[in-house]
């Protein structure tokens, strides 16, 4: 039985959908005003798996990925491009199917922007102020209520009273509350606006996903997932807003996955560590960046380095070498591999189990090639279909492997890091990433001996 992580309940709950046999999912997509970057790559591969991977246990999926073509960030760009809204939203929209494309990511069932969901939103905040729970402000902008909800905080876990203890929220002298978030902005010089019974404005960030997943979805759906960073405020406030204008449940599972650091440290543009995902793929390819976000498990923190990228490469070069020189054939529909590895996807998505199955079944089938066994051929036919479900190994393994960008090996001070990293990752109990870490060390050539003083290593 499939298991999920809600975060709403903060543990692991049997997936039982509303509707037997169909899946409604909707995703937190970009915001496009500028490239996509390796944490937006992160959300595409993580939700990707989980929609391939509902389809493959058989479940009818509709999922919705937004996108978010119209707020603060946009308008800025555009004026300091001196372009139209429109032109640069539709440019990195472009650009951002072309890096999803890349990465083996699907297109979503549908994929709505908010610019074209005005009147749903319109309606969504006239509903709201009937209710009482949303205000026109002096300034003409259109408020939420957040003490109209009783139950807020329920995803994130804090309270009212702490959140007004440690306020940090904008001081705005025309909020009711200080934690009262707009639903609609009032109309500014030179801005993108839309006619409102409150006159003209834009709508807020948070009002646009509520409305959009309620129109294609229905006021009560499945699963909502999104980066770690939006838990709150976003999807807390989407949360109250939906609740108080449709009288119903939300959503029944909240899935969040975690954050993406570079080096340890925090990605972030002040930094200089910000990556986008072209950047990226100038030196690796994009199924060795997919394969590295696929080697930990979704809500644990991602590190990007070179030396994860490296390894991503070394691990995924093994597995296509291992479907060199024979002609896969349909496999048994039993097997063990096949178990296990849907086992360890039904635990909550965990790729990084999946992964170690399918390196598991790369030594049986070196094995069967070098012995000339007849079950070579299906063993390799299961590999690039378990490999499949989770978008892997689909290539030409020769084209492929001929393929490579870049130089491959690994210095002694990332197999330092590494080895650290799995101390850390047992003794934090996080089994999978340890094993995952001691298989990609294996497969570039490094041993491991653990001991009472800790672990030493040996290149060969």
């Amino acid at each position: 039985m499939l298991k999920i992580h809600n975060s709403l309940t903060r543990q692991k709950e049997p997936f039982q959908p509303i509707e037997e046999g169909r899946v409604r999912m909707y995703v937190c997509g970009m915001t496009v005003y500028d490239y996509c970057h390796i944490g937006h790559a992160r959300v595409l591969v993580v939700f990707d798996v989980v929609y391939r991977f509902l389809r493959h246990l058989g479940y009818e999926v509709t999922y919705i990925r937004n996108i978010t073509d119209i707020d603060d960030k946009i308008i800025q760009r555009a004026l300091e491009n001196g372009e139209d809204f429109h032109q640069l939203t539709r440019r990195f929209i472009d650009a951002m199917h072309e890096d999803a494309d890349a990465l083996g990511v699907l297109r979503p069932s549908n994929e709505p922007r908010a610019t074209d969901h005005i009147d749903s939103i319109l309606r969504m905040i006239e509903g709201l102020i009937e209710r009482g729970c949303a205000y026109r402000a002096d300034n003409g902008d259109v408020y939420f209520s957040v003490a109209s909800f009783p139950d807020y905080g329920k995803l994130s876990g804090k309270r009212l009273e702490d959140l007004r203890a440690g306020e940090r929220v904008e001081v705005d002298p025309y909020k009711r509350d200080p934690l009262d978030f707009v639903l609609w902005k009032a109309a500014k010089p030179d801005e993108p606006q839309w006619s409102s019974p409150w006159g003209a404005g834009r709508p807020g960030w948070h009002i646009e996903c509520s409305a959009m997943s309620t129109e294609m979805l229905g006021p009560h759906f499945d699963i909502h997932g999104g980066g770690q960073d939006l838990q709150f405020p976003h999807h807390e406030n989407e949360i109250a807003q939906s609740e108080c204008c449709t009288g119903e449940t939300f959503v029944n599972y909240w899935m969040h996955n975690g954050f993406v650091r570079v080096n340890e440290e925090k990605m972030s543009k002040s930094l200089g560590n910000f990556f986008t995902l072209r950047d990226v793929m100038k030196e690796y390819r994009a199924e060795e960046i997919r394969y590295f976000i696929l080697g930990s498990h979704y809500r644990s923190p991602l590190n990007y380095s070179e030396q994860q990228l490296d390894l991503a490469r070394a691990g995924l070069d093994r597995l296509y070498n291992a479907l060199l020189d024979v002609e896969p054939v349909e496999p048994p529909a039993e097997s063990e591999y096949r178990k296990r590895f849907e086992a360890a996807l039904c635990d909550d998505f965990n790729t990084a189990d999946a992964l170690a199955v399918l390196f598991d079944l790369t030594r049986e089938l070196n094995k069967a090639k070098d012995e000339a066994r007849d079950d070579a051929p299906a063993l390799a036919g299961l590999l690039r279909q378990l490999g499949g479900i989770i978008g892997l190994l689909q290539e030409d393994p020769a084209g492929y492997l001929q393929s490579a960008i870049g130089e491959q090996g690994i210095s002694d001070e990332e197999v330092e890091a590494l080895v650290a990293e799995r101390s850390e990752a047992k003794k934090n109990r996080d089994w999978g990433r340890a094993d995952a870490i001691r298989e990609q060390l294996t497969e570039a050539g490094i041993q491991l001996e653990d001991g009472p003083e800790g672990t030493r290593w040996k290149r060969g």
